[in-house]
Parts: C-alpha cells; structure tokens; sequence
C-alpha cells in the first residue's frame, strides 16, 4: 500500500481543509493523477499519486482539516484495473454465445455530481439531491448558493432544473412535511468557516490589535493619466498585447513615493527597524475563494508595460486559482482598489507585517476650483493606511502627496 499525505504546505502554513475529493474508492488512478483538493488559507494544493493503482481508501472526507504529513488516503499499486482479453478463441472450440442485445447491457454509472462541502451539508440538511442541481461554480460544481435557491424554489424548481423545456417533467417528489425545523432553514443556513477565511480573520485581527493603526486621505484629479491612458492603451494592447489599466501608474507612483520615504517600505522586527531597499508590490486581488493578495517582487524595477504583463498573468493565476506560495510571500507594501466595485472612500487595512497600504477608489466627476473657477474634473479619493509605531503622521502625508504630484503629472515618473 502507499500513503497518501498531506504535503509541506509553504512558509508557515500547517493545516490545510480537504475541498474535494477528485477520486473516489476503488478508481484507477495513474501515477500523477490529482487525488484530492486540499485549501489552505493562501492557496488549493492538489495532491497527485505517487505511483499507478487503484485508489482503495480515504481516511477523511471533504470539509476534514489535515495536517502536514497526515494519511488521506491508501493507493493499492497491485491492484489494477484488468487487461482487456484480445486472443482469439480456438477454431475447435464452441461457439461463443450470442451477445446479449445492447438494451441488456447494464447502463454506465452516472459520474459524481461536483460539489463544494458547503453545498453538500446544506443539500444534506435540506433533503435536495445535488444530481438535480445545476452548478454555475467553477468548472460546473455546485455551490451553496445553487443549493439554497433550489431549496427555496422547491420540488417544482428541481422539476425544472432536471426536465429539457420540450419535454414533459417528470412527476414531483412527495411534499415533506412542514416542520419548525425545516421552516427555520429557510430563514438561516450554518455553514463551517473555511481555512482560508479563518486564516483571513486571524491576520486581520492580528492587523488591528498588534499595530497602531491610522489612515490619511487626499484626491487626485485623474484628468492627466486619463488622457495619457487613452492616447496609448490602443497602441500598447497591439504591440504588448496586454491592457494598459491605471494600476500601472499607481505602482511606479507608489514605488516613487517608496523611495523618497523609505520608511513606509519597513518593517518592524522586534526593537530592530529592517529596510527594504527594494519594493516587493502586493496587489489586492478579488477571488471565488476569497481575497487573496499576490506579490510582484521587484516591482520597482520595472517599466509599466512589464508590470502591467506581470499583473495580468498573477491576475489570471488567482481567478483561477493556481497561485503558488512564490506568489503570496515576501510583499513589503500593499495596494488595494475598492474602486473597481464602486466604493468613494474607505479606510485600507494593513498587511500585517507591512507598515503601510494604499487604497484606490472609484474616479467621480466633481466641481473642484481650478484657476479661481469652478470646474468639472474626473477625482479620485486616495487612503494611506500606515503603522503609527513606525510611520510619523508628517512622512505618511508626505508619502500620500507624492504619489497624488506624480499621477497629475505623470510624465515626472519619466525622469524622477
């Protein structure tokens, strides 16, 4: 028999959630083929077959919290699937009997619906069968969310989830009796944290309690990069073949910003201060599995063209959910845009144990005095949160108007 174990994780990572379970006892498996999902707070890992064979056991079940070098499962490598039996049969001997009509055949097993654990407690719990839910998830797995609207919708809404519209439906299910209970789930669903969204409550948390958090504000009239923006997006997407957004200009602002107030780019360890003396970016990113934010290393290295490459490619990886721990480790300053979802102004939280983050947010057009008039002008809010422990409330202003000079005048990124 062969172990199947949970793998190293990453940096300081040692549990992880089994998502799902990609094979089921008694499947042949081939030596690499995914076995089971595992989630941990950063990243899903999925844990391959080491050798060829059939998979015989599982030891836990999807929604279980493993640790490193925990037994999942038991692979039999002796055990294979049988060799199909291509000899012909002697000329002497008997006829071979007449196969049975196709009609006789014993049907295919239907394939495992693909469902996350979320859905198949509430499934469960509600009496649904998933076989009869569509799933708009991922790949077509079914969610919670599917699970609950056919759960609200009824037997009639399962009726028309599994009948073709030109077909009649088939009958439906005997009503289940009216309970307290049942009624109370439909007011109200338990669901088990994941371990990526309890990891996400313990940092942020941990932000708030181990560092002394403040924010500053200011606005930047957008009007410049705009244009800039629309002069050159057309002509970089052909030639570069990626989009050229405004988070470009946000970073080499910010990495500007960095290094004439370097101390915003520190970290505290200890009694000691470290300076980084390069600017790893971290970019909020928005995912099904919840905010994830990978790491640009360098990144004030780079021109805008390679940045915006680098951004749409970690940008890819987390939608689809194959970030590496490469890509969520070592950021030394953070930016997040709530923007993109409408929101005017917030106050960013830290990236503990970065000292400083910078929040974007929606351009609005505004009335703002320019020359002794009134004029109307695309403005966009801007947040420093930063670490008053390290950060003197003098150097995070100073930091904040830097970046706001330099994205009213980009072409000063040019030659600063």
């Amino acid at each position: 028999m062969i172990s199947i174990k949970v793998p190293p994780l990453g940096e300081s990572i040692v549990e992880a959630t089994i998502a799902r379970w990609v094979k089921r006892e008694g499947d042949t498996v081939a030596q690499g083929d995914t076995i089971v999902e595992l989630e941990t707070d950063k990243i899903t890992v999925e844990v391959p077959a080491l050798k060829a064979g059939t998979l015989v056991k599982r030891l836990h079940q999807e929604g279980d919290v493993v640790k490193v070098d925990d037994e999942l499962g038991q692979i039999d490598e002796t055990a294979t699937a049988p060799a199909a039996k291509t000899a012909a049969a002697p000329a002497t001997a008997a006829p071979a009997p007449a196969a049975a009509p196709a009609s006789s055949a014993p049907a295919a097993a239907p394939a495992p619906t693909r469902a996350s654990p979320a859905a198949r407690r509430v499934a469960e719990d509600a009496g649904i069968d998933l076989a009869t839910v569509s799933g708009r998830g991922r790949g077509g797995m079914v969610t919670k969310s599917d699970v609950i609207e056919a759960h609200g919708d009824g037997a009639t809404a399962q009726a028309t989830r599994t009948a073709p519209s030109a077909l009649v439906a088939p009958p439906a299910p005997a009503p289940r009796p009216t309970t307290p209970s049942a009624e109370a789930q439909d007011r109200e669903t338990r669901e088990r944290m994941t371990t990526r969204r309890k990891r996400i409550a313990e940092n942020l948390v941990q932000a708030q309690h181990a560092t002394a958090h403040l924010t500053t504000f200011n606005e930047v009239d957008m009007s410049a990069v705009i244009g800039v923006r629309d002069r050159l997006k057309e002509r970089v997407e052909k030639q570069h073949g990626v989009k050229l957004t405004f988070m470009p200009f946000f970073a080499r602002a910010a990495a500007l910003a960095l290094n004439a107030y370097p101390v915003v780019n520190a970290q505290i360890d200890g009694d000691s201060i470290i300076y980084k003396h390069y600017v790893n970016l971290g970019i909020a990113v928005a995912s099904d599995q919840g905010l994830v934010v990978p790491v640009i290393k360098d990144a004030d290295g780079m021109g805008m063209i390679e940045f915006s490459r680098a951004l749409s490619a970690v940008a890819a990886r987390a939608r689809e959910g194959k970030l590496t721990m490469d890509d969520l480790t070592g950021g030394t300053f953070t930016i997040t845009n709530g923007g993109v979802f409408g929101s005017l102004i917030s106050t960013p939280i830290l990236n503990y144990p970065q000292v400083g983050i910078l929040g974007l947010h929606k351009i609005q057009d505004r009335p703002i005095a320019v020359g002794g008039a009134v004029a109307i002008r695309p403005m966009m809010y801007i947040a420093l949160s930063y670490d008053h422990r390290l950060v003197d409330g003098q150097q995070a202003v100073l930091f904040l108007v830097r970046v706001k000079e330099l994205m009213e005048d980009p072409a000063a990124m040019l030659i600063d």
